[in-house]
């Protein structure tokens, strides 16, 4: 980071030590911090900023879930379980939740996407809650503000698509369209810039398929293409950044498993499933990366209690073993998906 870019940050310290006292202001102050001055604002808000504390580790690390809503105690379950955004954080253990999407106040969009980049949450895509419709809405939630931006839409309606996010942009592949299509189409969203572009096709549809950032590239795992509904192809499609070109990966991933939300990435790029890792998690099983560790979540069987493990990661890959967790009642429901957020 450029300290000469914002000179004079605290009057009377050298520039290196007032950098260095704002990079280890805790996250949730940096909106009443940039109130201070416009120099600090801009800082606060910058790219280079977020970098600069990440590299010097001081990123607030955490795991978001899209995670079921516990039922009222008074009344009984009725149809769909509604869902929002839990965080979990690392360090203190404490579980908290997200303010709800403006537009859907009473719960996220059925089967949403959801990704993070740059300190950022992304939610994408998935059903209205209401009339089950396919949606295009995206929303950027900043953790600073703690406030929910609404960008531009999708550039079509898709449903059970891959995403991934990295370098502040966002990449969707796959899916299937609102006849039911499977789709090899894929897109690139830029969140500074809040636009679209479209990307070269894959080599062939993929509805139901997972996306994971591999390095920089993205990866669109399995699927199945509109003739051969519920059949997962064990073959993979690599968008490589550096080329703009997919790159198609044979034997990949050698579950007959859907691979949503399941997607266990080892050091040498092997792909796992998380669901056939242990028979505890064999059924709604989630994996969240979290760099030294993965947060699992699952059940043993249909209707099973959902099950919150760590299993640690090493040189080799994941440790085989899954060391349970206890968590608080109100955050104990299915876990759709997840993703690990360095705030």
């Amino acid at each position: 980071m450029n300290q000469n870019e914002y000179p004079e940050l605290v009057p009377g310290l050298p520039e290196d030590i007032a950098l260095e006292c704002l990079t280890r202001l805790h996250y949730s102050t940096h909106g009443v911090a940039s109130r201070v001055c416009q120099r600090w604002c801009r800082i606060l808000q910058s790219k280079a900023f977020y970098y600069h504390r990440k590299q010097t580790g001081f990123t607030h690390k955490t795991a978001c879930l899209v995670q079921a809503l516990p039922s009222p105690v008074e009344s009984k379950p009725t149809g769909q379980p509604r869902y929002a955004i839990s965080v979990f954080d690392l360090v203190s253990g404490i579980w908290d939740r997200v303010d709800p999407i403006p537009k859907y106040p009473d719960g996220l969009p059925m089967f949403c996407q959801i990704a993070t980049t740059e300190g950022k949450l992304i939610v994408m895509g998935g059903w209205n809650p209401v009339s089950w419709d396919p949606i295009k809405d995206v929303f950027v939630y900043d953790f600073m503000t703690r406030r929910w931006n609404q960008c531009k839409d999708m550039p079509e309606a898709r449903s059970f698509f891959a995403m991934g996010a990295a370098g502040g942009k966002v990449f969707i592949a796959g899916g299937h369209d609102e006849s039911k299509n499977a789709l090899s189409s894929s897109w690139v969203f830029d969140i500074s810039s809040n636009e679209w572009t479209e990307l070269p096709r894959m080599s062939e549809e993929r509805d139901e398929c997972e996306g994971v950032i591999i390095g920089s590239d993205f990866c669109v795992v399995s699927g199945y293409d509109t003739e051969t509904q519920g059949r997962f192809k064990s073959s993979a499609e690599l968008y490589e950044v550096s080329t703009g070109q997919w790159r198609r990966v044979e034997d990949a991933w050698r579950s007959s498993q859907c691979p949503r939300a399941c997607v266990g990435v080892g050091k040498n790029g092997n792909l796992t499933c998380w669901a056939e890792s242990d028979p505890n998690v064999k059924v709604g099983a989630c994996g969240v990366d979290l760099g030294d560790r993965t947060l699992v979540t699952g059940s043993a069987y249909q209707g099973a209690p959902h099950g919150f493990f760590f299993v640690k990661n090493n040189k080799k890959g994941q440790d085989s073993k899954l060391t349970k967790i206890n968590v608080p009642d109100e955050f104990s429901g299915f876990v759709q998906s997840g993703c690990y957020v360095e705030i």
